[in-house]
């Protein structure tokens, strides 16, 4: 079977990019963007992004994450220490985030390298989680196999009546990741396929702004 999509086509027209008119540093513009994207709306999870890794076997992957916090130190995280992107990590640090809004048809493309954040932080995300959620973390050997689903419900039941009336503490096995940005890039979608992009990239601790050809 081979279905022809060369049909689907969209003209990108709304809006320009323009490098004189960015800030100095580059999450001070993906802020901006943020808040742009989520107000206009019909995006339901704007914080929703593709992590893409390299294990050690050099085989790359990519899979849809939540963006939980950002700051100019980094953009943070968070998951199983033992799942498979969890071990790309530790065998790569080098590491892309990609976001794409299509509601104002940008694109914006994080290169950096990743490392866990301090203990204290996962510990104060995870207490702010919903207690499904805390208890979810435990049930959950990410990546593995298991016999069914049933498996699963089964472990949660347990660990619901076990901590019915106490709080959970966080798993060791679970906790954040923060990627310290190298690269930076934004896309604005452009009539005739002309598209804006403009790179951010640092230079002896100097961020440095180039325009990109499409």
């Amino acid at each position: 079977m081979n279905r022809d999509l060369g049909a689907y086509r969209k003209s990108y027209e709304q809006q320009a990019l323009s490098e004189d008119k960015m800030p100095s540093h580059p999450v001070d513009f993906f802020e901006q963007w943020f808040k742009e994207v989520q107000s206009e709306g019909g995006i339901e999870e704007v914080n929703a992004m593709t992590l893409a890794t390299v294990n050690a076997q050099a085989q790359p992957q990519a899979r849809i994450v939540l963006l939980k916090s950002f700051s100019k130190e980094g953009f943070v995280f968070y998951t199983n220490y033992e799942s498979n992107k969890a071990r790309s990590m530790e065998a790569n640090e080098a590491v892309s985030l990609s976001f794409f809004w299509p509601n104002l048809e940008r694109q914006v493309i994080v290169s950096g390298t990743v490392s866990k954040v301090p203990a204290a932080v996962s510990d104060a995300y995870f207490a702010s989680r919903p207690k499904g959620s805390q208890l979810g973390a435990w049930v959950s050997q990410q990546s593995q196999v298991i016999a069914s689903s049933q498996q699963l419900l089964d472990r949660l039941e347990a660990l619901e009546k076990k901590y019915e009336n106490k709080p959970v503490k966080r798993p060791a096995h679970w906790g954040g990741y923060v990627v310290a940005p190298q690269r930076i890039e934004f896309w604005q979608g452009r009539p005739n396929r002309l598209h804006d992009r403009v790179r951010y990239r640092t230079d002896n601790g100097n961020w440095i702004k180039e325009r990109l050809s499409p």
